[in-house]
């Protein structure tokens, strides 16, 4: 049971490093596109209300882009499955790149509200941890496909197909012995 695990925890780990590689990648850009929406009062109005807002109903505000982006996804399942397998990529990662744009702008400003909710709190600082269990379980195994690529780099290439080639006629020949 043990070993069925550990592949499911690297796998788990690395789909969350990617989600937080999009996050901190993505941030700045959808930080610009946003401070380029010529709506300044709009942005100050909402950051002010949000200040006014207990922390329960801030909660509420940070949930409402991932509620009104679900029939966008639904509809990207329902192109799979109605096998519009171009057409459902293209939705899937349209609301993945729009939910990314509003939960961060939105996290942004209701951060400071949500980290006063205890149980908030607590699921933020588990989400870091988890966030740096998923680094310690997946960065050796980075760093082992780093140095096997520097190996099979184009300086290199030559001198390990020569080796590949040798480890191989001796496997070869040690079937044929036996």
């Amino acid at each position: 049971m043990r070993r069925l695990a550990r592949p499911f925890l690297i796998l788990l780990a690395i789909v969350f490093l990617f989600e937080a590689w999009l996050w901190r990648h993505l941030e700045p850009i959808f930080e610009w596109i946003v401070a380029r929406i010529p709506l300044p009062a709009l942005k100050v109005r909402f950051a002010a209300a949000i200040d006014r807002l207990p922390p329960a109903a801030t909660l509420i505000v940070f949930v409402i882009p991932a509620v009104l982006l679900l029939p966008l996804k639904i509809l990207g399942l329902w192109l799979f499955a109605h096998q519009h397998w171009f057409a459902g990529v293209l939705v899937l990662v349209l609301g993945k790149l729009v939910g990314m744009g509003v939960a961060a702008f939105v996290f942004e400003v209701t951060r400071p509200k949500l980290l006063r909710l205890a149980w908030f709190r607590w699921l933020y600082e588990r989400v870091l941890t988890w966030l740096g269990w998923a680094h310690r379980l997946v960065d050796p195994i980075k760093h082992r496909i780093k140095a096997l690529l520097r190996m099979l780099g184009p300086k290199r290439a030559g001198r390990m197909m020569r080796l590949f080639w040798r480890i191989r006629r001796r496997m070869r020949a040690a079937r044929a012995d036996t």
